[in-house]
């Protein structure tokens, strides 16, 4: 036995979808500042791990200098030669200076 409430029948149903979807906007919402904090999270772990990629090769690069420094006697004397200005008793040392600019006085 079907009873025909007219207009009711279809208000609740009405109310009720209302309801719904309220309660998946409450939630939606509630969400939404996790969301947010896991896409900023997830760029601060970009950004650290080509950090930590960059500062990898720079170890390797510095590791690779003290050992050509502990092992190649040619590298010890050519730092010897740029740092120091040493050179040996047949050559000359020449130096250049860098080239000095007349600014005008303010």
């Amino acid at each position: 036995m079907n009873v025909d409430l007219g207009i009711w029948s279809k208000l609740t149903k009405v109310v009720v979808g209302l309801v719904v979807l309220a309660f998946l906007l409450l939630i939606g919402m509630c969400y939404l500042p996790l969301i947010h904090q896991n896409e900023r999270m997830r760029a601060e772990k970009l950004r650290l791990e080509m950090e930590l990629e960059k500062e990898t090769e720079k170890s390797k690069q510095l590791k690779t200098e003290i050992e050509a420094l502990r092992n190649d006697p040619k590298t010890i004397e050519r730092l010897t030669r740029e740092k120091l200005g040493y050179a040996r008793p047949d050559e000359t040392v020449v130096r250049f200076e860098p080239a000095t600019t007349n600014a005008p006085a303010r």
